[in-house]
């Protein structure tokens, strides 16, 4: 079959052997761009975290209550990194929470180590929960 290919007699392959091609390459190309994607999410360009939730911040009756918030943020390689390393360990939701809600927390509401330094973030209840790299 390779043979016809060499000598130009067809250039294109059968519609069963493009099928088989095309899910071979598939196999093989998208775990390395999934690999590639959380090596560059880790090192370089970080997560982007879009949540709603019901975030617990501080005391009932302050202005840092928790209350359900929908927030959309860019997280630093070093949140990604651990994120992404608990998942891959098998971390529970629980855990996984947490660590979420500390890069939340420091990008959104601590402004990356300005603002409120003290702050404490704890997702209590998720509604929608999407991250991409």
């Amino acid at each position: 079959m390779v043979d016809r290919y060499l000598s130009g007699a067809t250039n294109t392959p059968q519609k069963r052997l493009q099928a088989v091609l095309e899910q071979e390459t598939a196999a093989e190309w998208r775990p390395q761009v999934r690999a590639q994607a959380r090596q560059r999410a880790a090192t370089s360009a970080g997560l982007v975290i879009s949540t709603t939730a019901y975030f617990a911040l501080g005391p009932a009756a302050t202005s840092d209550a928790g209350r359900r918030r929908d927030i959309s943020v860019a997280v630093t390689p070093s949140h990604a990194a651990a994120i992404l390393a608990a998942k891959d360990r098998g971390a529970t939701d629980s855990e996984l929470h947490g660590l979420v809600a500390e890069a939340i927390a420091d990008a959104y509401f601590r402004r990356e180590g300005g603002g409120r330094a003290n702050l404490k973030a704890q997702i209590v209840d998720v509604e929608r929960l999407d991250i991409a790299f």
